[in-house]
């Protein structure tokens, strides 16, 4: 296992973050395009602050590391040669970004040879800029930077929940999410990536959700896990490649909240 210069990379994600946060500031609450990008139906916005923030971060990296991959949510994969790839996810919450509401965020995760390593959770409107790294975690807000550590709420009864919307989950899955609803104390809906940036911070207690991409949550498992807390798939295995995601921050949230997914359930 080589060695990384977490250091230098998590600064650089910091400026990938600060990169992002110019180009999207100037569109939030004020007059942008909004593009669907599905054509049955449904509906699925882009904005020109998704796709200014993502160049503006893809500059960065083509600058500094041009031998490093690249997966963004806009503009695709670009292959690279050192094991090393971003996975960006501009704006993940578009749907709140064009209805004003600042539970959006900028999501810049790095893996190395398709592991998690890094993750930094940006909300500019904020300014709260919440980071990991495997081991660790940290915070800055207005009152400074600070490390943050994920709470232990003892059973699911005792927590916290949230998932983006109860619209995510379709016969078994809505089934499942039932199960867990039921035995938690409170549920939280619509935060997008901000739930997950709160278990880190000590607020949430779990967070579940169907058909996320990679870019949805590569940023996230470095900030969970560095702060104690944990994400797996819905059958206990690895959520790095995104699919049925639950992130927690207790183990004993986690596995009762397994039992309840389970398909025999």
């Amino acid at each position: 296992m080589p060695t990384h210069d977490t250091t230098r990379l998590i600064a650089f994600a910091d400026t990938l973050a600060d990169a992002a946060r110019e180009a999207i500031l100037p569109y939030f609450r004020a007059k942008h395009s909004v593009t669907n990008k599905l054509d049955d139906g449904r509906f699925d916005p882009v904005t020109d602050a998704d796709q200014a923030a993502e160049r503006a971060m893809l500059a960065q990296i083509e600058r500094e590391f041009p031998d490093h991959g690249v997966l963004g949510e806009e503009y695709g994969e670009r292959a690279g040669k050192s094991g090393y790839q971003w996975i960006l996810d501009p704006i993940d919450g578009t749907r709140a970004f064009i209805s004003g509401l600042p539970t959006w965020g900028v999501l810049i995760g790095l893996y190395y040879e398709g592991r998690p390593l890094i993750g930094v959770m940006d909300q500019p409107f904020t300014q709260e800029r919440y980071r990991g790294w495997m081991d660790g975690a940290n915070a800055t807000t207005r009152a400074g930077t600070h490390p943050i550590r994920a709470r232990s709420c003892g059973s699911l009864s005792n927590a916290t929940l949230s998932t983006t919307s109860p619209d995510l989950f379709e016969d078994d899955e809505a089934r499942a999410w039932s199960n867990v609803r039921r035995e938690g104390k409170l549920v939280r809906y619509g935060l997008d990536c901000y739930a997950y940036a709160m278990i880190a911070a000590g607020h949430v207690d779990g967070v579940l959700e169907s058909n996320l991409k990679p870019f949805d949550i590569a940023a996230l498992i470095p900030i969970i896990t560095g702060a104690g807390g944990g994400v797996c798939a819905w059958d206990g295995g690895d959520a790095s490649q995104g699919g049925r995601v639950l992130a927690f921050d207790d183990t004993r949230v986690r596995d009762e909240a397994l039992r309840l997914l389970s398909p025999s359930r």
